[in-house]
């Protein structure tokens, strides 16, 4: 059987805080005090650690309270309802309500239901700096539940068993991501030798390479500026006078379209432009995208345009980059960017201010490139297309499993599917 009963019968709702920062005996103690910045640095269902702890004297001087593990600590300003489960007794500042369930309610559940649940916690929130709910509208969200724990229990078992795939499957993509990181740092200082093996490293064979303004690299490539090797221009700027000439709609990419290594086009925007801008800006596929600037770390990511999309444009953010054929290849271009020894250039040539960069198309056109033979150019990509494919796959594997999750919290945590508890052995399943 199910109930909807509001929160506050559910759980003790707690609410932070924080002891002045001006006291040194309040801080460095043993007791993990945790933020929302801890929250978003948590890649796991369990919080077990925290930037800043308290003593217990900075405890008593505040009103945060020592919350058992197993609370449901949920973000209540701002950002509201991003939740964790304490997996060690800590205390939270004032930007939490935190839950500590009842006797009849299993722990678990609860969180599930305060994820499914988000949305109801943030209409409550309200606020003229930023949105926060109160511990009373907190106390008042209605949550269905099955009156046997043991169900609630079994549903928390069943959505615990895919988070446990889903955490499994981004720590292999965070593994591989380190993987493809290193593999594209050697074969962008070491290259590929005709047999697919790299060069031996610089301290094993010094005859193999040559010192240049960038670095060591292999004795057979040359150091060689983009602009040689490219042809580079500036997209459409937005809300410019067209003239008097006829105009027509065209799709065009935004900084947020390119993305570091790959085009994100789930939302494309169009501007109105004349006919004769259309032939001068439409991409062709093999052109590269880089970005100009704007967050740092948007900065020179470059990705190849395949014609997803007929007659699009790019805006003045993003610069078109057109290689020669015979002398260097997109994929070796948008990859070598997308390095560690690539973005070197970017971060040191450009014009920087509060949390923004740029680079001008005089930076870009400079943007010296280590250059093999094109078949040795080849051979690199074609590495660090099978370490992105192995990526890629994951990441397409972690999507399914946000999306099965998602059905199941919809179907379990409603009542919709019901579970059956087995008397037998007190377990449950869903059938």
């Amino acid at each position: 059987m199910w109930r909807e009963r509001p929160l506050g019968n559910l759980a003790a709702i707690n609410s932070g805080g924080t002891p002045s920062t001006d006291r040194a005996e309040f801080w460095g103690g043993d007791i993990p005090w945790v933020t929302p910045t801890d929250i978003t640095a948590c890649k796991t269902n369990y919080l077990f650690d925290t930037a800043n702890r308290i003593t217990k004297i900075g405890l008593n001087s505040c009103s945060a309270k020592l919350l058992p593990a197993g609370s449901i600590l949920f973000t209540s300003r701002a950002t509201v309802g991003v939740s964790r489960i304490a997996g060690i007794p800590v205390c939270t500042n004032q930007g939490f309500k935190s839950l500590t369930p009842a006797t009849d309610t299993d722990g678990k559940f609860l969180f599930y239901q305060v994820q499914r649940l988000r949305g109801a916690f943030e209409r409550y929130a309200a606020g003229s700096t930023f949105p926060e709910i109160n511990k009373k509208d907190t106390a008042r969200v209605l949550i269905p539940h099955p009156t046997d724990i043991r169900a609630q229990q079994k549903i928390a078992a069943i959505l615990s068993t895919i988070d446990t795939a889903i955490e499994q499957t981004e720590a292999l993509i965070e593994k591989y991501q380190h993987i493809k990181a290193g593999l594209m740092h050697d074969l962008f200082t070491r290259g590929v030798l005709p047999n697919g093996q790299l060069r031996p490293p610089r301290d094993q064979a010094p005859e193999l390479y040559q010192e240049t303004a960038i670095g060591w690299i292999p004795r057979e490539w040359r150091l060689r500026p983009l602009g040689e090797m490219a042809s580079i221009v500036s997209g459409v700027t937005l809300g410019a006078k067209t003239g008097p000439t006829d105009t027509i709609d065209a799709p065009y990419l935004r900084v947020a379209n390119v993305q570091d290594g790959y085009l994100n086009l789930s939302e494309i925007k169009t501007v109105r432009i004349s006919p004769k801008t259309l032939e001068q800006l439409r991409l062709e596929p093999g052109d590269v995208l880089m970005n100009e600037g704007g967050d740092f770390d948007k900065l020179g990511r470059g990705a190849v345009w395949q014609g997803e999309i007929e007659n699009c444009v790019h805006q003045n953010h993003v610069f078109r980059v057109r290689c020669n054929a015979g002398t260097l290849l997109p994929t070796f271009l948008a990859f070598f960017s997308e390095s560690t020894f690539g973005k070197k250039y970017f971060v040191m040539s450009s014009k920087q201010s509060t949390n923004l960069a740029s680079i001008n198309s005089t930076q870009l056109k400079a943007y010296p490139i280590a250059v093999p033979p094109l078949t040795e150019q080849a051979a690199i990509t074609l590495h660090v297309h099978r370490a992105k494919y192995r990526q890629d796959t994951l990441k397409a594997e972690a999507t399914k499993l946000q999306t099965q999750k998602l059905g199941l919290m919809q179907d379990l945590l409603t009542g919709k599917v019901p579970v059956v508890v087995n008397s037998s052995d007190n377990a449950a399943h869903a059938p």
